[in-house]
């Protein structure tokens, strides 16, 4: 009986060496495999605790968004497909390195401050900032 015992402890032993090799080899194969993309984002100038200084509302082009939507490029109602136009003329009257001020409603649409920032951007504008309206 002895002999029958002592066949049936070594016949129930595993070797899980050969699945650890697997599984090592399966992980290798994931982290080559596996493509990491860059995401695509804007690129924000953050304030510094240096004090600003401050300029005339004359001296910037000023973009109000209006928690409707309306859109007014220094207090002219425009359309979102036409503040490229007006940013370039204002810009080409003003001076190239005029800045240009978003000044979104707290509760406006942020996919349409994108745009518009986008279309500044793509009108030349040097320096695009946003500001929020004050209440």
């Amino acid at each position: 009986m002895r002999r029958r015992i002592a066949r049936t402890e070594d016949e129930a032993e595993i070797n899980i060496t050969p699945m650890l090799d697997i599984v090592f080899i399966m992980l290798i194969f994931f982290i080559v495999t596996t493509s990491f993309v860059k995401e695509v984002g804007l690129e924000l100038n953050r304030p510094s605790n240096e004090p600003q200084e401050e300029k005339k509302i004359s001296e910037v082009i000023a973009i109000r968004i209006e928690s409707s939507g309306q859109i007014q490029v220094n207090n002219r109602p425009v359309d979102i497909r036409a503040v490229r136009a007006n940013v370039e003329g204002e810009l080409a009257t003003k001076g190239s390195s005029t800045p240009v001020v978003v000044i979104a409603d707290r509760t406006a649409d942020s996919g349409l401050m994108v745009r518009v920032i986008d279309q500044a951007r793509m009108a030349g504008a040097a320096s695009v900032s946003i500001a929020a309206m004050a209440r």
